[in-house]
């Protein structure tokens, strides 16, 4: 009606500058007019989406067996239980003008048994055959204990004292589960089952966290990168079953081990020389570009940018890098939120690349790539000919491989620790009595490492046969004690090739037991060695 009107409107106003005014006040008339009709008819109108008529029937098989797990594997869930689909529906108008336009989604409830229980719990889930974010499912994970209580949804749909409990039978619910993206139908799901076999995982009381390098791995916040704008991607999540990958390693630790009490943290530096005076132990970055990251690589106050790239091999870093003070500072904080010790324990790595030029303090034509750390030693090393060992020369090496910084040297930053000392002091000292003022800037830890394996530095003789880097670690855990306080628990994780004492190889048949001023130390709380136990053994 608007279209006839309006058109004729214009045809009677366009008259008036003859037939061609006519013609195009008519065209002009007869769009104003069709615009107007269109916003009259479709602001009247609805428009719905699909929706469905009723829920699709399940199916069930009866007497299907359940399936008895020992270790872990997928399985595909059976369902024992599901309520009615949930309709959500939502109107929105198309424009400011247009129709009404109304869509439903649909959500479902539904429980499925897993195999005979006790599991440990469960790792991924599949959906349709594709892995499913578990941060976005809400699931409830009942291990199949003789005594587990029924579910709260279940019990709420079917009336108190209606609920089966399953008591035997681990089995999951899955809560408010949108089924759009498979249909409208719940899909075929399958779970990563863990069920430890034997008793032995109940006697584990503490675990090593590994990897030490990696810059943002031990953070249990999001750290993200953006590579473009409005594209970016997670650095410390790889994993669809947790939030970050150090929170997927310790919600596995903790259902795997139940009776967990304890966590070793490791966080590496790294030394780039086998010859004690030579050496410098730093923290290394993986690459020097950290644009885009979410969060400010920062190590002693030293940024991204001024500090050491690892080195590659195979086309890649050789190591994670150093993982920042503020990753180090939120993991000890989520270890104890969990209810669990903490020890922290500075670790050396050495980043001594394939086909250096460095040379060998053991006589051979360059440095072995990425050597044990108990490599470290006086040069030329013991045993060779002109060896420094038991020398003036050797005590100058230690020397400088510790460095001079001092714990009055180090004051807390925002997100570091800040060292005034010498900016070229990259010795061992520096290392340890920084993560000493972590600790107490993290609130404290249970327990704090000075070292561990520095064989070929423990063992090393000065002119005098006394033993200089001994000394040095006597010295540092006083000065490690001073600066974390008494409630920390501080040792040294001596190799196990040398606890039981010093037997140089030069036809002296000495017995040193050097590492006694150590244990006796009143800063010393333990003797600790570094041992690697075979968990099992290949023989009948």
């Amino acid at each position: 009606m608007a279209t006839i009107l309006l058109q004729a409107a214009g045809a009677y106003l366009g008259g008036f500058l003859g037939s061609v005014g006519a013609a195009v006040g008519s065209a002009a008339g007869a769009v104003a007019g069709y615009m107007v009709d269109r916003a009259l008819i479709d602001g009247s109108r609805r428009i719905e989406g699909p929706r469905l008529a009723s829920s699709r029937p399940f199916t069930a098989e009866e007497g299907i067996s359940l399936p008895r797990l020992y270790g872990t594997a997928r399985l595909g869930g059976t369902l024992i239980w599901a309520t009615r689909f949930k309709e959500n529906r939502e109107t929105r108008r198309q424009g400011k003008l247009g129709p009404k336009l109304t869509e439903y989604s649909y959500f479902a409830n539904a429980a499925f048994a897993l195999c005979e229980g006790e599991i440990a719990g469960i790792r991924r889930i599949w959906a349709d055959g594709r892995e499913i974010d578990r941060e976005n499912v809400e699931m409830r994970v009942h291990c199949g204990t003789e005594d587990q209580l029924p579910d709260p949804l279940i019990e709420a749909k079917q009336g108190e004292g209606n609920a089966p409990a399953y008591r035997g039978t681990a089995y999951v619910v899955v809560d408010r589960l949108d089924i759009g993206p498979y249909g409208n139908r719940i899909p075929q799901l399958q779970f990563e089952v863990i069920r430890p076999v034997g008793g032995f995982v109940n006697r584990i009381k503490a675990v090593s966290l590994l990897p030490g390098a990696t810059e943002y791995g031990l953070s249990p916040k999001l750290i993200r990168r953006r590579a473009r704008p409005g594209e970016e991607r997670a650095v410390n999540r790889n994993v669809l079953f947790a939030g970050t990958d150090i929170a997927a390693s310790l919600d596995e630790l903790q259902t795997t081990c139940p009776n967990l009490e304890h966590i070793a943290l490791i966080v590496a530096w790294f030394g780039d020389d086998l010859r004690a005076g030579h050496c410098r132990v730093r923290p290394y970055v993986t690459t020097a570009n950290g644009g885009g990251l979410s969060s400010e690589w920062l190590v002693s106050g030293l940024a991204r940018e001024a500090a050491p790239v690892v080195s590659t091999h195979d086309g890649g870093a050789a190591y994670g890098g150093t993982p920042s003070d503020r990753s180090v500072l939120d993991a000890v904080a989520e270890i104890k939120a969990r209810g669990l010790g903490c020890t922290l324990y500075p670790f050396v790595m050495m980043d001594i690349a394939d086909g250096n030029a460095l040379p060998d303090p053991y006589g051979g034509v360059s440095q072995p790539s990425y050597p044990w750390r108990g490599r470290i030693t006086c040069d030329p090393a013991p045993g060779s000919e002109d060896s420094a060992d038991c020398t003036a020369v050797a005590a100058a090496q230690v020397s400088a491989f510790c460095g001079d910084a001092q714990a009055g040297q180090f004051s807390p930053a925002a997100d570091t620790i800040a060292f005034s000392g010498a900016a070229d002091d990259w010795g061992y000292r520096r290392f340890i009595l920084h993560y000493a003022h972590l600790v107490k800037k993290a609130g404290g830890v249970d327990a704090f490492l000075i070292g561990s394996e520095l064989r070929g530095l423990t063992t090393l003789r000065d002119a005098a046969n006394g033993f200089p880097f001994v000394d040095e670690l006597v010295q540092l855990a006083v000065d490690v004690r001073g600066v974390i306080g008494p409630q920390t628990r501080i040792t040294y994780g001596a190799d196990w090739s040398e606890y039981f004492g010093h037997h140089p190889q030069d036809g002296s048949g000495d017995v040193c037991f050097h590492l006694d001023p150590l244990w006796a130390s009143p800063a010393i709380d333990a003797v600790g060695i570094d041992n690697y136990m075979p968990l099992s053994d290949w023989r009948p």
